[in-house]
């Protein structure tokens, strides 16, 4: 059974998702009701997902996933939020957050995004075998099942969705990765929002890479983006 974190304040908004979850989606959900709360719990307890609410006391919800991700890149974040500012979406997934749903949202809909996350983490970790998994990028060495970047002595974890689209771009490597087969291998939807974020996870990769003079990451105008290696 899959174990669910489940950061809500608002009480009954929180027992009526948990008591769904568990009966439709047949997961172990823990509920907690405030930020702090959710941070001792997930250092106490395996989580295989995390759903946080962004307007909360003690520990708002950015926080608190910045605090999970400090411990854990690997688990699966969802933010929930009344908050629809594209700022608000970017820092989600700045933050490592790997899906950003906004209130109200029909709990059908937060069940269904559950599930396809959890059924693209499986076809990954059974693809595994079967694709390309290591890449060298000039003086780095990428593992995506690992989602480690490392350079000598250093080493750089990735969140998934990072981990996703440099791989994409080391199996373009000097050739265009159009925007839109990156937005919808990864995302599954190109709309703006989702490519806005996707310049967030681009800034952060080029960030990464920046050591090493040989490697950039560009724009292609109305096209997408190369991975040029010299």
């Amino acid at each position: 059974m899959k174990k669910i974190l489940l950061v809500e304040d608002d009480p009954n908004l929180g027992l009526l998702l948990q008591d769904y979850l568990q009966l439709k989606g047949k997961f172990d959900v823990v509920l907690c009701t405030d930020g702090e709360e959710g941070l001792k719990a997930f250092t106490k307890q395996a989580f295989d997902l995390c759903i946080l609410d962004v307007m909360m006391p003690k520990k708002d919800g950015f926080t608190l996933g910045k605090d999970i991700r400090k411990t854990n890149a690997q688990v699966p974040i969802i933010f929930a939020t009344a908050k629809t500012m594209l700022e608000d979406k970017s820092a989600a997934y700045d933050l490592g957050g790997d899906d950003y749903i906004t209130k109200p949202f029909r709990i059908e809909e937060l069940l269904l995004r559950i599930n396809a996350m959890f059924k693209r983490i499986a076809n990954k970790g059974g693809a595994d075998e079967a694709i390309e998994t290591q890449f060298s990028v000039g003086k780095y060495n990428f593992d995506y099942t690992t989602q480690i970047i490392t350079a000598g002595e250093q080493q750089q974890k990735l969140s998934t969705k990072e981990a996703e689209l440099l791989r994409l771009l080391c199996l373009k490597k000097n050739a265009v990765l159009t925007r839109e087969e990156a937005l919808l291998s990864i995302w599954h939807d190109d709309n703006y929002f989702n490519g806005r974020s996707m310049d967030v996870f681009l800034s952060k990769l080029r960030k990464y890479l920046r050591e090493d003079p040989s490697v950039e990451i560009i724009n292609v105008h109305g096209k997408g983006y190369k991975l040029l290696v010299n």
